[in-house]
């Protein structure tokens, strides 16, 4: 695969089939073509076709075998080009994270080789628009915290590895990039810090370790209008809050539906947690 091939396949006709790949052609072709369509400027080529068409077929394991070919294309994507590159070629990198649980068709040393990729782009990405008139979704925290939240439902990465994307979600959040999140970004982050959460590794120390640094932050923070960094902060752990309160839950690309709800092991830990280092900015919280 190479990621450098020309549209040569009628798309339309694969979306008109329920996303079924046309037979009688290599599949490695194919995801070369979707991979270069994923780059597109036009969000009707990148959002209404390619992503979709790679994310469904991964998640149904049409693309099994060509797990590790992909996500290395992907990964070298997120490195370059323009946001919505970066961006798109996360969310669809979360999709082979967590087609590897049912393939394992990976490695350790590859998933991690991308989590590396993912955390220096996505702490120095500084373009946070979530929607563009022109190009479309943007969207790079949201896209982000998609493929967080896939690295933090996979059995490759144990307990330190899970600490590592806590602190990664929180050196996001307090990044003084002065954009305010408009579209989404709040939910989609505190989903994927409650999927890491929900995970047996992390122990109740570890659940609740990583909201010191945003304690401190908002204690430190000096009269006057909220910065951007900190009404995003405090609409993202508001969500956790919700999340550990009523659980987690997948999609399941095999059924098409919600999988069964995950309790965090150390609810009440983190939403007291959460409530104590909101008690300054939210005045008259019980």
């Amino acid at each position: 695969m190479t990621g450098g091939v020309a549209a040569v396949t009628d798309w339309s006709d694969v979306l008109a089939r329920d996303f079924a790949l046309p037979a009688g052609r290599p599949l490695g072709e194919l995801v070369d073509e979707l991979v270069a369509m994923l780059a597109a400027a036009d969000p009707a080529v990148r959002d209404d076709i390619a992503y979709p068409v790679l994310a469904i077929s991964t998640g149904r394991g049409v693309l099994d075998g060509q797990l590790a070919g992909l996500g290395d294309l992907l990964s070298a994507h997120i490195g370059a080009g323009p946001v919505y590159q970066r961006s798109f070629a996360a969310m669809t990198l979360s999709w082979v994270i967590l087609r590897d649980a049912m393939t394992h068709e990976l490695t350790d040393d590859l998933v991690l080789r991308w989590l590396g990729t993912f955390g220096r782009w996505w702490l120095g990405e500084t373009d946070l628009r979530g929607w563009d008139a022109d190009l479309g979704w943007l969207h790079a925290v949201a896209h982000g915290a998609d493929l967080l939240r896939a690295f933090g439902r996979s059995a490759r990465l144990g307990g330190q590895q899970l600490c590592g994307l806590l602190e990664l979600a929180t050196e996001r959040l307090l990044a003084k990039h002065g954009y305010l999140w408009a579209d989404g970004e709040d939910d989609r982050l505190g989903y994927a810090l409650a999927t890491v959460l929900a995970r047996p590794e992390i122990s109740a120390a570890d659940a609740t370790g990583w909201l010191a640094r945003i304690k401190d932050a908002v204690e430190s923070g000096a009269p006057g209008p909220v910065p951007a960094w900190a009404a995003n902060t405090f609409r993202t752990l508001g969500s956790v809050y919700v999340f550990a309160d009523r659980g987690v839950a997948w999609y399941d690309p095999a059924s098409g539906a919600m999988g069964p709800v995950v309790s965090l092991p150390h609810a009440s830990t983190v939403k007291d947690g959460i409530a104590d280092t909101l008690r300054l900015p939210w005045r008259g919280l019980g």
